[in-house]
């Protein structure tokens, strides 16, 4: 025959609750500042790497053609099939991105071909959207990366 064993239940006292909700209070008062400045940092990271990305496709689709799109033609010719000159002789079936990505916030990326910086410049101005803004963010361009 079995033997019943009884069962206890502990649980935790009001003072061992009441001491971890003030530790993670103390926690989250020193890291919730920290992450608040994070946002315009992480927007920054996004736009160098989509610059990133999209000189990898232009330097693809210069490999394909032997030029870069003209301004005129712009980033969308690294979508789809561009008309005018230079006419894109050689042009990848399928585009040399998915999409053009837009910068954090909101706006298309700018491109200038041949730029005042480099063969081509492509840049982003920045949460205004309008040149020469100032803080986190304002005008990015690819000749800044390096």
């Amino acid at each position: 025959m079995r033997q019943l064993v009884p069962i206890t239940i502990q649980g935790f006292t009001l003072i061992e609750v009441m001491v971890v909700v003030v530790i993670l209070s103390i926690l989250a008062a020193i890291i919730v500042p920290k992450i608040i400045e994070r946002p315009d940092e992480v927007r920054l990271v996004k736009v160098k790497q989509d610059i990133r990305t999209i000189e990898a496709a232009l330097k693809l689709y210069r490999l394909d053609n032997y030029v870069y799109p003209s301004t005129d033609q712009g980033l969308e010719a690294l979508v789809s099939k561009p008309s005018g000159m230079p006419e894109p002789r050689q042009w990848k079936e399928g585009g040399y991105l998915d999409s053009l990505p837009k910068d954090p916030w909101g706006f298309p990326y700018n491109y200038l071909s041949p730029g005042e910086h480099k063969e081509f410049d492509i840049w982003s101005y920045g949460a205004d959207g309008q040149p020469g803004g100032t803080g986190v963010g304002a005008d990015v361009g690819n000749w800044q990366l390096e």
